[in-house]
């Protein structure tokens, strides 16, 4: 008998066993519906099955600007098998609030290294025990410390920024190509990654002084190469964001579309990207053998306040390195650029924002430190704040609805009793876009932040996510927007290319945005004309 007529059977076998794997299963479970899902109206009408559709949206790039608007709808959808995602601010505190019985879903499971790090460890005590670790490096009494730092990236930036000043406009007149000298999404991204590698390990990476990200990666035999960590980052979460849907094929499903050269390329960052903190790890660990003792989160994973060894294992180090390095600089870059380019879209808002600066500023404060308006004397400054909050608000850096994993016995969401194992989320997006506690949600209103109005919006904004698991690091992130945002405005004006310009966006796990080049002049401050 010939392997061909052998083959028939076989062939047959594999597929029947394929028809009922990715077809009559999911349908089996989606009418026994154990969890009673079914009684939620789906994303598309195979929600209820597979999770293929919602990682067709995700390949749209905008998988929150779709659910914001099913949500207008319906307060709760059935995104996949067995997750839901809720469009009712109220579900806040349920799903994420400092008593919620939810954890972590499974999805920080498949997308971790070999060690946890703060952001995706799962386990309620190890989490505790990580944020009580960090907790004091964090803290917000270490501003004065961190401030030094960010001025001195700020002076960096400033100093770039002084050689592309162009002529000031004409009124009404719409800049030349060739006046559009400075891509301020990618200078702003430079700031932070600068920023964040000094604050966190005292290493100076120097982007802003050289113009450009490439950076030295270290492979697990000590061999290094070199890459351009912007592209490595970003495209690293990208693939991520794409494919890990189907939780359980994750793992599977990365490997294998590697042979496709669109997810082989971003694979090749995302490998690369893993070599980054490992040598920035390495570098700083010479140093601290060395005897250095610096202010810096390095040391406070090595030590405790005391001293004393926290006999962490390297692993868990430099997971923790990796996210410092990447939620420490993409999400506050993102916002940096977005609150600029609301106020270029809005300019009666950047005048108030500019004349409360003046107002509060004397004409020397910033000269003595090269441009830098020091961060006590705008961080209670009210208006530059709501600034910050509406674009946070109206572009969340991190849009998506964080997973949530509900507890064995199940927990009451906005009334509804939901079983145990079902992945339930709330959009940062989908909540800000609210009309409710968010009157005319579309727009940029930075004034609905100002008074006791603005403190009542506090619980409905999840620009941080909220609760126990709540970004540790939003202390740094204000400083940074505060700091950079009053000293560009205090010295410079901008424009856009035109009037219509729009910034373009792509969803991943974050809101990426692309280049965004402005012409740039040095301001003429009527405070100091009139003396």
């Amino acid at each position: 008998m010939s392997a061909a007529v052998l083959s028939v059977p076989y062939a047959t076998a594999l597929g029947a066993c394929v028809l009922v794997y990715f077809v009559v299963y999911p349908l089996v479970v989606y009418f026994r519906d154990v969890n009673g899902l079914r009684r939620y109206p789906n994303m598309h009408p195979l929600s209820g099955i597979s999770h293929i559709p919602f990682m067709v949206l995700a390949h749209g790039g905008a998988r929150s600007t779709y659910l914001s608007k099913l949500h207008q709808k319906y307060p709760v959808i059935r995104t996949g098998p067995n997750s839901l995602s809720y469009g009712d601010v109220r579900a806040i505190k349920d799903i994420y609030g400092h008593n919620t019985p939810c954890t972590k879903d499974s999805s920080y499971v498949i997308s971790s290294g070999s060690h946890y790090h703060l952001a995706d460890v799962i386990d309620k005590h190890d989490h505790a025990r990580k944020r009580k670790l960090l907790s004091s490096a964090y803290a917000i009494k270490n501003l004065e410390g961190w401030e030094h730092k960010v001025a001195d990236k700020t002076v960096r930036l400033i100093k770039h920024l002084d050689t592309c000043c162009t002529e000031p406009p004409a009124a009404g007149e719409t800049p030349k190509e060739e006046d559009l000298t400075v891509d301020y999404r990618k200078w702003t991204n430079f700031f932070t990654l600068d920023a964040i590698a000094d604050i966190g390990l005292s290493e100076k990476l120097g982007f802003l002084d050289r113009g450009h990200d490439r950076v030295t990666g270290r492979r697990l035999d000590g061999t290094t190469y070199e890459c351009n960590l912007r592209d490595c980052l970003y495209q690293n979460a990208r693939k991520q964001s794409l494919l890990i849907w189907p939780y359980a094929w994750y793992p599977l499903i990365n490997k294998l579309s590697n042979i496709i050269p669109f997810y082989g390329r971003m694979g090749k960052f995302a490998k690369d990207w893993d070599g980054i903190p490992i040598e920035l790890s390495h570098r700083r660990l010479q140093r601290y053998r060395a005897g250095e003792k610096l202010d810096d989160f390095f040391q406070a994973l090595m030590e405790d306040k005391n001293g004393h060894p926290n006999n962490l294992e390297w692993g868990e180090i430099v997971a923790e390195i990796s996210i410092m390095m990447n939620a420490g600089s993409a999400t506050t870059a993102i916002a940096m650029t977005n609150v600029l380019y609301q106020l270029l879209k809005n300019p009666d808002m950047m005048q108030k924002a500019v004349e409360e600066l003046d107002a509060a500023l004397e004409d020397d404060d910033e000269d003595d430190d090269g441009g830098v308006v020091a961060h006590d004397k705008v961080k209670h400054l009210p208006y530059l704040r709501a600034c910050l909050d509406e674009s946070l608000r109206l572009f969340p850096p991190t849009p998506h609805g964080l997973p949530r994993e509900t507890p064995q016995d199940g927990i009451n969401i906005l009334g509804d009793y939901i079983p145990g194992g079902v992945s339930v989320a709330m959009s940062a997006f989908v909540a800000h876009r609210q009309e409710g506690p968010f009157p005319q949600a579309d727009k940029y209103i930075p004034e609905r932040w100002l008074g006791e109005e603005g403190k009542a919006l506090q619980p409905y904004f999840l620009a941080f996510s909220a609760g126990a698991r709540g970004c540790i690091g939003r202390n740094i992130s204000y400083l940074e927007q505060t700091v950079v945002l009053a000293s560009v405005l205090r010295r410079y004006g901008f424009a856009l290319a035109r009037p219509d310009w729009q910034l373009e966006r792509l969803e991943t796990m974050n809101w990426l945005v692309g280049d965004m080049p402005v012409k740039v002049w040095r301001r003429e401050r009527k405070s100091a004309l009139s003396g």
